[in-house]
């Protein structure tokens, strides 16, 4: 194949993955658990393992050692969300937030050597999301009407330049370039706790778009050995006008700076096994990582220090294996497991958002079809379950009523991507 034409097939292909939707169900939080199918099948891994031209996403020191390449896939989730409340003489039961049950989400990378030293390329993926559809409102019994529903999604444009600073080590940067949408509908019953009760629901979907930095490095220090770390900034996003009344800041809602470290370990001639630790930092973001008890200390939803969904940082440590089993086929597997953000007394309020999981279980293969190639990957995510203490506030208003509120969350997840050297 041409290079002409593969520069001309990877620009159609990047116009038609910008036109698809991208909603998204994520699992360390609301970060995917893995960047390129190949990585999923891996359990997430990739910070010193690149593998496709979805590098950038990963640490973008490594697509300067997959020569040019296309990429292009598509992820398949299924989660099931819900809650118990018990303990609540208003609204105490059980509450299914599985309205919607299927999210697809595309993905997209290209790469290609400007000298033997440079190279360049962009990847376009979703970072994360979140949604929950409750067809049977939690919150009706405290005046809230017609469903909830919750819906946030993220899409990346990352180009990235990387540099051979040797044949061993390469470092690398990439721009990461937002736009997030977010809907919300049935949360009236906090109409009374916020500074801007117009603008905290069913005010329909609104858009805000940003721009942040990923940096990288790679490097073989032995000869079966590959080490690696990565570092993305906070991604400043602009204000959802329309729930300036729900979110703290009067609607700030940026993405989280997230950092990590990888190795790969070449074990052996066919069999390769990675790990990787990533530290995601949600607590630094006001509208997430404030606690919902800021309500009764002044800070109304919205405000500057305003009540949020109390997320902690998360942790995930990923460990994946691959292995070469024929001259035309790889297979992988891999497992992880990460902190939820969630704590036990901040989870009535994350009813509209559970991101509890915090294990993953994933295999995954590659079929080459002569310059060419198909890769699948299948992940379970785990049910988890939070167990609220002390999480509804109790008495009359300000309080709620006291009692408990549960959350859980399972999820599966397949990926087929297709990719293609020049």
């Amino acid at each position: 194949m041409s290079h002409q034409l593969s520069t001309k097939i990877a620009a159609n292909t990047l116009v038609l993955t910008l036109l698809l939707p991208l909603p998204a169900f994520a699992t360390n939080g609301y970060f995917q658990h893995g960047y390129g199918v190949k990585s999923q099948g891996m359990a997430g891994v990739g910070i010193a393992l690149p593998q496709d031209a979805l590098a950038a996403a990963n640490n973008p020191a490594g697509q300067a050692f997959l020569g040019n390449r296309t990429d292009l896939g598509l992820t398949w989730f299924s989660p099931r969300r819900g809650a118990e409340i018990v303990g609540n003489g208003a609204i105490s039961g059980n509450y299914d937030g599985s309205g919607k049950k299927n999210f697809f989400m595309p993905e997209f990378g290209y790469v290609t050597q400007l000298s033997p030293e440079l190279a360049a390329g962009v990847a376009v993926y979703g970072n994360g999301g979140m949604n929950t559809d409750y067809a049977v409102n939690p919150f009706a019994g405290f005046g809230s009407t017609g469903p909830l529903y919750m819906n946030l999604e993220q899409l990346f444009i990352s180009p990235a330049l990387s540099w051979k600073l040797n044949p061993q080590h390469a470092f690398g940067a990439a721009l990461n370039l937002g736009y997030q949408r977010f809907s919300m509908k049935g949360a009236q019953a906090f109409a009374g706790m916020s500074q801007d009760p117009a603008n905290l629901t069913n005010r329909g979907t609104d858009s805000s778009t940003g721009y942040g930095v990923r940096l990288g490095w790679t490097g073989q220090v032995l000869p079966t050995l590959t080490l690696g770390a990565t570092w993305a900034s906070k991604v400043r996003m602009g204000r959802f006008d329309k729930y300036q009344g729900l979110f703290a800041e009067s609607g700030d809602f940026d993405v989280p700076a997230n950092y990590g470290v990888g190795a790969a370990w070449q074990a052996s001639k066919n069999l390769t096994l990675a790990l990787d630790v990533q530290r995601i930092e949600y607590s630094d973001i006001k509208a997430v990582g404030n606690p919902i008890n800021n309500l009764f200390a002044g800070n109304p939803l919205g405000s500057g220090n305003g009540g949020g969904f109390g997320w902690r940082d998360v942790t995930a440590t990923k460990l994946g294996m691959s292995y070469v089993y024929s001259r035309d086929l790889t297979l992988r597997a891999g497992y992880s497991r990460n902190t939820q953000p969630i704590p036990a007394d901040q989870t009535f309020f994350n009813i509209i958002a559970p991101g509890v999981i915090k294990q993953h279980l994933s295999v995954g293969g590659t079929w080459k079809l002569g310059n060419s190639e198909l890769s699948v990957a299948y992940t379970r995510a785990f049910k988890n379950t939070v167990f609220g203490a002390n999480s509804i506030p109790p008495g009359p208003p300000p309080g709620m009523g006291g009692g408990e509120a549960h959350l859980h969350l399972a999820e599966d997840i397949l990926g087929v991507s297709w990719g293609w050297g020049m």
